[in-house]
This record gives C-alpha cells, sequence and structure tokens, in this order.
C-alpha cells in the first residue's frame, strides 16, 4: 500500500483561512491525481469549536464549485505534531504558535506558511508571508483570501508530488488519475 502524505491547514477559529485552504488544496490534489494526500484543517483556539465554515468563505468556495457544507470547525491537537508530514500556517500568529507548541525539532520541521509555496514571496521572510484574517471585512476580503491561498496550492500540490513520488518511488499523477482514485479529506 502506499504511503500518504498528512498535511494540515491552521488558522485561528477553522472557520475561514483554514478550511478554505484545506478544501481547495483537496480539490487541487483531487483534479492531479495525488491519491495519497490527505489534507484537514484545525485552529489555534477552541472560540469556533463545532461551527460550520463562515458564510463568506462557504459563498467564495461555491463560487469555484468547492463544497464546504461538511466542515466543522475544531481546535488544534498536539498529537498532531506526529501525525502530519506538512504543517501550514496561514498567517504569522499561527506560524509562531504553533512553533511555540512543537514538542521537538522533528516538529518544527514540519510547520511552513502557506505561502512559502507562493512563488510571489517563497524567499520572503515568513513574517511577510501571512494572510490576514478576512472575518473582519466583507465579500472582497474572503475573495482577496482566496487569491491568495490559490496562488500557493501549485506550489503544494508539487511538493505533494516530489513527497510521494520520493515515499513510493513511482509517479503518483496522470496513471493514478485515470483509475479514478479519489483524495479524502479529513473532514
Amino acid at each position: 500500500m502506499l504511503s500518504q502524505y498528512r498535511i494540515i491547514t491552521v488558522c485561528t477559529g477553522n472557520i475561514c483561512r483554514s478550511p478554505m485552504a484545506e478544501l481547495m488544496l483537496a480539490e487541487a490534489f483531487r483534479a492531479e491525481g495525488l491519491t495519497g494526500a490527505v489534507v484537514d484543517s484545525a485552529g489555534t483556539t477552541a472560540y469556533e469549536a463545532g461551527r460550520p465554515i463562515d458564510p463568506r468563505a462557504a459563498r467564495r468556495l461555491t463560487a469555484s464549485s468547492i463544497a464546504s457544507d461538511r466542515h466543522v470547525a475544531r481546535a488544534w491537537r498536539p498529537e498532531w505534531f506526529a501525525g502530519r508530514e506538512l504543517i501550514l500556517a496561514l498567517d504569522v500568529d499561527h506560524y509562531g504558535w504553533l512553533r511555540q507548541a512543537a514538542p521537538d525539532c522533528e516538529s518544527l520541521a514540519k510547520i511552513r506558511m502557506l505561502r512559502s509555496f507562493d512563488p510571489a514571496v517563497a524567499d520572503s521572510d515568513p513574517l511577510e508571508q501571512g494572510i490576514e484574517d478576512p472575518w473582519y471585512g466583507g465579500h472582497t476580503d474572503f475573495d482577496a483570501t482566496y487569491h491568495l491561498i490559490l496562488a500557493s496550492v501549485p506550489g503544494v500540490v508539487e511538493h505533494v508530488r516530489t513527497e510521494l513520488h520520493r515515499r513510493n518511488g513511482q509517479h503518483s499523477g496522470n496513471n493514478q488519475r485515470k483509475a479514478g482514485h479519489r483524495v479524502r479529506s479529513l473532514l
């Protein structure tokens, strides 16, 4: 059996940025036939735990034919440091929080800013790679968030493709896409 590459996206309450990133990545992995990619999301706080995705985030995803109705917010759990290969922070405060909470060097090495995969800012300091919380704004703020996440998606997909290829010793692209395999989300 092929090994899975597990990713988690992290924001504050898990109702805006991180579920948008999770669902956008899951859709991209599905479209690319990367069946070994598994993505989920969490918040650094439990403020919104149990709630659905913000309606403005859902509206933006729906406009791109990405369903979000099954999302339920949840808070980060420490065991996920060991249970994920890539931990993607959506803003600098999440990045700092995760780095502070990381139990060891191996966990620290897994933490990256999502936008470190965006070619426009990939070489920038992590402090320059954040995505501000759209919750305080309106539809245009969620549109901007969507586009910032979208710019990072191809880089994450390529990273995962490389990691799956390295781990499994085979290409995880077109052959599996033709076989009809689906990416699953941990929702």
